[in-house]
């Protein structure tokens, strides 16, 4: 039995934690989200006929503004689009005045009409001053090369909704005045750019799509090709039969366009290196395909949309309905993710008189403690099982020794004795099952909870970033991170305290556990390190309890007739499997019934 939980117990590292290692963040110093100039150019390859611009080499830019409580909105008439969006409640690590920009440096605004698979910032709008607003609404008018007039109406977005003021409100409107078919099937609208905030962010910039409310998503590492994504890639292209919505983030922010139509687009994306801070890191960007249709001389088509950039505020997302919320990235576990969520803003709406510097840190702490609450039944259930279990071992090891030579025998007989006694070899295992998803599904909630960048508890200036307080100055530096090392500590004393079963070399391999997650979380966000400490104090006060509760007693358990007990099934399950096995290896049917024996002639009087 503890062999399988050890095995259990490793495999969950691996998988949770060992595939994290490549994005395991360093602490951050305090520094700007400037990335390096020049790094705006737009993706190799000239655009085609379709969106270059008629010749205006002398016309100037011209910006204009929308704002709202949030965020600032700034519009160009190079690409005629979202030039950049700033948000006023969000700031750049380290500092208290620089706010968040989106879409900083992409090579076009959002919005901008692109090609199949490129976009280019060069086509010159003009301000349509007369059918502005001012602060509310932008309006933009171009005439492309092959006949086709583009016009763009952007406002915001005042109806008091949640997620208002992150959204624009965007028409498009095209006429053809070429005197022939001009088809839609090579332009594209541009999502904009995304790219780390900072230098040492954990998590590849990433593009999602929703398609008949089924969300897809991948990240910058799909251009570097691998055994199972191919070759490298300058382009990535993806089909979405019924878009309903599409875009590029951060690991805490987004910019996306949601047609007002679901459509059959195709999506493209390209990646590029940015310099952020003193790395070189990968953005991304792309757009997708306007409708495939063909518009005749002098027809005019529109299209309706809305943008959105902003945090990705699950609160905020599931509140706006509509499949918003669909673009955090809880994975696969959102079924715990999502009420993990709600359970903390709740907690936190609890503790907002205790002041900024305590709500979300002790939020943390209590949803880790009403978690562990819950599951202390079975937590337990499981502790009288492993004691049981270690009461069995002086049976169990007479029966290795005695059919050392006969596994299949031996496995039989272990079954026998567990059937005998009651025990299940699984039952210690079962939280430790059960904790998988939640843990993850915590892991995702922190990662990406926007709520608690800039938030302090205790020493901690930042529960999204790692709590390092000072720089070993050896080997370059090695960042100093107390809540970690509290972590670590408190893994030791709780491994420590749990009753040892099972031989040395296991007992050794659990005592070196806490030192893995320790080396795997050393840098991670502060928060899942106060959350990891405080599962521990909790486990250690568990374990101190359960081990001054008396022991349980091994009895013989009485067989209920006609009813099988799950180990009686496991034996009989086990004993037809052999029976299969004996039989296809005489080369006899297995299904058939087995030959009777013929009665030898009778003889004498």
């Amino acid at each position: 039995m503890y062999d399988r939980k050890t095995w259990i117990i490793l495999t969950a590292c691996c998988v949770l934690l060992a595939a994290n290692l490549y994005f395991q963040p360093k602490p951050p110093p305090a520094e700007t989200q400037n990335q390096a100039a020049g790094q705006n150019s737009a993706a190799p390859g000239t655009p085609g006929l379709a969106v270059q611009p008629a010749p205006s080499p002398e016309a100037e830019e011209q910006t204009l503004t929308i704002e709202t409580d949030k965020a600032v909105f700034t519009f160009s008439t190079y690409g005629g689009g979202l030039k950049f969006v700033d948000l006023k409640e969000q700031f750049a690590v380290g500092s208290k005045t620089e706010r968040i920009r989106l879409n900083r440096n992409a090579p076009a605004p959002m919005a901008a009409l692109a090609g199949s698979d490129q976009v280019s910032g060069n086509v010159v709008y003009h301000f349509v001053e007369q059918e502005s607003l001012p602060g509310k609404k932008v309006v933009f008018s171009t005439n492309y090369p092959n006949g086709l007039v583009a016009k763009k109406v952007f406002s915001i977005i005042e109806n008091g909704q949640p997620g208002s003021p992150y959204l624009i409100d965007f028409n498009l409107q095209l006429q053809n005045t070429s005197g022939q078919p001009v088809s839609l099937a090579d332009y594209s609208l541009f999502l904009g750019e995304a790219a780390p905030v900072h230098a040492h962010e954990p998590f590849p910039a990433s593009y999602f799509w929703l398609n008949d409310g089924d969300i897809k998503t991948d990240d910058t590492g799909k251009f570097k090709g691998g055994w199972f994504s191919g070759a490298p890639k300058s382009v990535v292209m993806e089909d979405a039969p019924k878009l309903e919505y599409a875009g590029v983030a951060d690991q805490f922010f987004t910019t996306l366009i949601r047609p007002k139509d679901v459509q059959a687009s195709k999506l493209w994306l390209r990646s590029k290196d940015v310099k952020i801070g003193d790395k070189e890191l990968k953005s991304i960007y792309g757009g997708f395909s306007l409708p495939a249709v063909s518009m005749a001389s002098n027809e005019t088509k529109a299209f309706g949309y809305t943008i959105f950039a902003g945090p990705r505020h699950n609160a905020m997302l599931r509140q706006m309905g509509g499949n918003w919320s669909d673009i955090m990235p809880y994975s696969v576990f959102g079924w715990v993710a999502n009420p993990l969520n709600r359970l903390l803003n709740w907690f936190h709406y609890a503790f907002r008189n205790t002041g900024p510097q305590w709500a979300w840190g002790l939020a943390i702490i209590a949803l880790t403690l009403t978690v562990r609450t819950a599951i202390w039944p079975l937590y337990a259930k499981s502790t009288r099982s492993m004691k049981r279990m270690s009461k069995l071992q002086p049976e169990m090891a007479k029966l290795k020794e005695k059919y050392a030579d006969d596994p299949n025998r031996m496995n039989q007989e272990m079954m026998k004795l567990y059937r005998t006694y009651g025990v299940n070899p699984l039952g210690g295992c079962l939280p430790m099952l059960i904790q998988i998803p939640i843990f993850y599904g915590f892991f995702r909630v922190l990662q990406y909870a926007v709520e608690l960048r800039g938030q302090g508890f205790l020493w901690v200036h930042d529960l999204s970033q790692p709590d390092t307080q000072w720089m070993i100055p050896i080997f370059g530096g090695i960042p100093l991170n107390p809540l970690p090392i509290v972590m670590g500590l408190t893994s030791f004393i709780q491994i420590a305290m749990t009753p040892k079963t099972g031989d040395k070399t296991q007992q050794r391999m659990m005592m070196m556990m806490p030192f893995i997650f320790f080396f795997f979380c050393y840098n991670f966000a502060s928060a899942l390190a106060l959350y990891w400490t405080t599962t521990n104090l909790f486990s250690i006060m568990q374990t101190w309890i359960t081990n001054k509760m008396p022991e349980p007693e091994l009895k013989e358990k009485k067989a209920v007739p006609g009813k099988k007990t799950f180990m009686e099934r496991m034996v009989e399950k086990q004993q037809e499997m052999e029976r299969i096995q004996r039989a296809r290896q005489q080369g006899i049917d297995p299904g058939s019934e087995p030959p009777k024996k013929k009665r030898p002639p009778r003889t004498g009087g």
